[in-house]
C-alpha cells in the first residue's frame, strides 16, 4: 500500500487560538515595579528549570504593560485561587488604571506590587527576555514566595473555573 503524504498546511491564527483554549491553564497575575505598576492576567506561567530554579511568562510587546516589563529587574507572580474571578477579570482589563481598581495590593521588595489573597506567589529576578514572534518570554528567578492550599482559578475553554482535589488515593 501507498500513502501519499500531503505537506501540512499553516495553521491559522483563528484555529490556533481555539486548539490552545482546550489546554487548561492557572491563571496568574504578573506584576512589576514602575511609574506607573504594571499588571496583567497571564495563562503563558510556567517552569523552566530547577537548577536553577526558573520560572517564565509571555507578553505581548503590544501591551501597555509591556515598557514596564521591559525595564523591570524584578516581576511578582501571583497564582490566582478559585475565589478570585474578579482579581483576573480587573487584571485582563485594558484602558483601565488596574491598581486603582483592585485595591487589595501593597508594594513589596523592590517596589513590587503583591496582590492580596493569592494561592501561591513568588517574586522574581528577571534573568533574560527572548523575542518571539509578537510576544516576548520572560524569564525569571523565583527569589522568595508562599504557597497556600486552596484550589487555583483555571482558564479553559475561554472561561474561569476551579478544579477540586480528588479524594481518591
Amino acid at each position: 500500500m501507498t500513502v501519499i503524504a500531503r505537506p501540512p498546511t499553516p495553521i491559522d491564527s483563528d484555529a490556533f487560538r481555539s486548539l490552545l483554549r482546550r489546554q487548561a491553564a492557572t491563571v496568574t497575575v504578573i506584576t512589576a515595579a514602575g511609574d506607573p505598576p504594571a499588571g496583567f492576567t497571564a495563562t503563558s506561567f510556567t517552569s523552566v528549570s530547577l537548577h536553577p530554579p526558573l520560572v517564565s511568562f509571555c507578553l505581548a510587546t503590544s501591551s501597555s504593560s509591556w515598557p514596564t516589563v521591559a525595564r523591570a529587574e524584578h516581576v511578582a507572580v501571583h497564582l490566582l485561587g478559585e475565589g478570585q474571578h474578579d482579581v483576573a477579570r480587573t487584571f485582563a482589563t485594558s484602558g483601565i488604571d488596574r491598581f486603582a481598581a483592585h485595591p487589595g495590593w501593597e508594594y513589596g521588595p523592590h517596589g513590587v506590587p503583591l496582590l492580596h489573597g493569592p494561592v501561591a506567589w513568588l517574586l522574581c529576578r528577571v534573568t533574560e527576555r527572548v523575542t518571539a514572534g509578537d510576544h516576548t518570554i520572560v524569564l525569571a528567578e523565583p527569589l522568595t514566595g508562599h504557597h497556600g492550599e486552596d484550589p487555583p482559578l483555571l482558564y479553559h475553554l475561554g472561561r474561569y473555573t476551579s478544579l477540586r482535589p480528588s479524594t481518591e488515593e
